[in-house]
């Protein structure tokens, strides 16, 4: 068996590598096919500057991506140069309106011909709210005049005649994928099999002798003696990678197109077009929770229970997450995850998400149903019967992924009082600004206005789509498994898992119960506890476990030796003010 184990890491590394190394095996040649396919009419602009890229074939990726930024800028400069009203214009306005300022004065600022009436129209769309406005200070109405004028390069101009950031980002990933060419664009589907089938069969068999080593149960061999379990080097390399995956995921796709390319035969198989980003991360991701699931299976197959919540998951993964969303795109539908739930899914109410449901429609609206439902009956319901395991531990991906390819490292996470301060502050903060967030968003979908106290609501999505959505729940929530444990994000950040919480701390029949006279302190409950909770603690002094952070996965109970701890619903009465376990007998605390 052991000569299997290392065969087949060995085949998991070759793979690895091979995926690894594909990234430098490339070369870039910008054509006019390319432009055509990618920017359309905006190809004679974008050639005015990026004329030289054309037809030059780049060996690096890395300086393919920076001639491509480089152009852009310059095609924005040149059009807010010829489109922006100039500082002089500017002062020719303030000297033309005294007092009070008159959308008339456009006509004696901007002569005619296409770039005046450009100017005029834009200026009115943007700053024709200072029409009659009165401006004792001159200084005050320069500075509106300004502010204007910058609004109209930095949201106008850069749209309609130039590229504006977000196209920009999209742009650079689309047209470095087209442009790509080598041994993996020629062969996706032999690099498929070298990488990807090649590291199932390696993990495969690593992973399947695992149940030849000796009687079920869980056994502490080493587990904080291990580099890969104790934040040891591999431990360290292995989240550094991730971490350097999610970055580059979800802010510079442009440098991971070979990967994607890849993927394009599933992709194609299962939707009719070729693979994005985001595809290769839903097919990555479902990968790693089929194929941990398998080790998580081997690991606690003593425990039915954990043997169908990890089925579970794997299931709503692979058909709900991945599979079924795809087939909706293949049949013209929309993209829609039946299992995910706001405030997790934070764009369910973003106006192009509301519009396509809408105008899908009875299966959009249908779908728009189905996730308000969600929200408002679902959460408090199965919450009430299940407790917030119903949701974290047995259907949500992130649950899904934390609890297979992250188990190795559920005993990184902090047990302090001080991480669980940190805990309740910062998830609660999340949920908030995704109250927040999601108020102003749908303020701008009812009135159209994008402004709200001085704050653009659309910038306020973008933060938190960036720190929130990318930030912390990809790069810190993943990245972070073998540094902190395997359930930073459920833990510290999902706003989700706080809404479910606070449903479950004061409303639901659920509750993990102790036999105190039974514990033998052996620590096994805490160590093994992904959520940071010193489950011992409670154990020793035979009191329920009602923390609203509990995922109720039930290991806790998986890993003791007495069978002290079990997962229960109840009726609700008897979850708070349990007696404090003092030797054989229970002694009340008076509040």
């Amino acid at each position: 068996m052991k000569t299997i184990k290392i065969a087949g890491l060995a085949l998991f590394l070759l793979g690895f590598g091979i995926f690894l190394g594909s990234f430098f095996t490339a070369s870039y040649q910008l054509t006019t096919k390319v432009l055509d396919d990618q920017i359309g009419d905006k190809k004679e602009v974008f050639l005015s500057s990026g004329q030289d890229m054309v037809g030059h074939v780049y060996s690096s990726n890395f300086s393919f991506v920076r001639d491509l930024d480089k152009t852009f800028r310059q095609v924005n400069q040149q059009q807010i140069q010829v489109y922006g009203i100039s500082d002089d214009e500017v002062d020719q306005l303030a000297n033309a309106n005294k007092g009070t300022f008159e959308l008339a004065s456009l006509e004696k600022v901007f002569k005619e011909g296409e770039v005046a009436d450009y100017k005029k129209r834009t200026f009115k769309d943007y700053g024709g709210w200072l029409d009659g406005r009165e401006f004792t200070n001159p200084g005050d109405l320069r500075s509106q005049l300004n502010n204007v004028v910058d609004n109209i390069k930095k949201y106008q101009i850069v749209n309609e005649k130039g590229f504006d950031k977000y196209k920009i980002k999209d742009l650079k990933y689309s047209i470095t994928k087209e442009a790509s060419t080598g041994p993996v664009s020629d062969s996706p589907g032999m690099f498929f099999f070298l990488t990807y089938i090649v590291c199932i069969i390696g993990a495969m068999m690593y992973i399947l002798p695992k149940i030849q080593d000796g009687p079920p149960g869980i056994k502490n061999n080493g587990l904080f003696h291990r580099a890969m379990t104790n934040v040891g080097w591999l431990g360290i390399l292995t989240g550094s990678f991730l971490i350097i995956f999610y970055i580059i995921l979800y802010f510079y796709p442009e440098y991971m197109t070979n990967w994607i390319i890849m993927v394009d035969p599933v992709s194609i198989f299962l939707k009719g077009s070729e693979a994005g980003r985001f595809f290769l991360y839903g097919f990555i991701y479902t990968l790693c929770i089929l194929v941990m699931g398998v080790r998580m299976i081997i690991k606690y197959r003593h425990s039915k229970y954990q043997i169908a919540r990890t089925f579970s998951v794997m299931f709503f993964q692979t058909a709900f997450a991945f599979l079924l969303p795809e087939i909706l795109l293949r049949l013209n539908k929309p993209y829609f995850d039946f299992k995910n739930i706001w405030p997790l899914d934070y764009d369910f109410f973003f106006d192009n998400e509301l519009s396509t449901l809408i105008e899908s429609g009875g299966l959009g609206i249908f779908m728009l149903g189905w996730g308000i439902a969600l929200i408002i009956i679902g959460v408090p319901v199965f919450v009430y019967f299940f407790g917030k395991r119903w949701y974290c531990s047995w259907v949500c991906g992130c649950g899904g992924l934390a609890e297979t390819l992250g188990d190795p490292y559920r005993q990184l996470s902090d047990k302090s009082l001080k991480a669980w301060q940190v805990e309740r502050w910062l998830i609660h903060a999340v949920l908030g600004f995704a109250i927040v967030m999601t108020a102003a968003v749908l303020y701008t979908y009812w009135t159209g206005n994008s402004q709200i106290l001085g704050m653009s609501s659309y910038d306020v999505r973008s933060v938190y789509g960036a720190w929130i959505g990318a930030g912390f729940a990809g790069v810190v929530g993943t990245g972070f498994y073998p540094l902190m444990g395997n359930r930073v994000w459920c833990r510290f950040g999902c706003p989700l898992a706080a809404y479910l919480g606070l449903v479950q701390r004061f409303k639901s029949r659920f509750r993990i119960t102790t036999n105190g006279g039974q514990c033998i302190s052996c620590g096994n409950c805490s160590t093994y506890c992904e959520m940071g909770i010193d489950v011992r603690w409670y154990a020793q002094r035979g009191q329920n476990i009602i923390r609203s952070s509990c995922v109720g996965c039930g290991v806790c109970s998986s890993v003791c030796p007495r069978g002290v701890l079990n997962l229960e619903v109840k009726d609700e009465e008897g979850r708070f003010g349990q007696p404090i376990l003092l030797g054989n007998d229970g002694v009340k605390l008076n509040a």
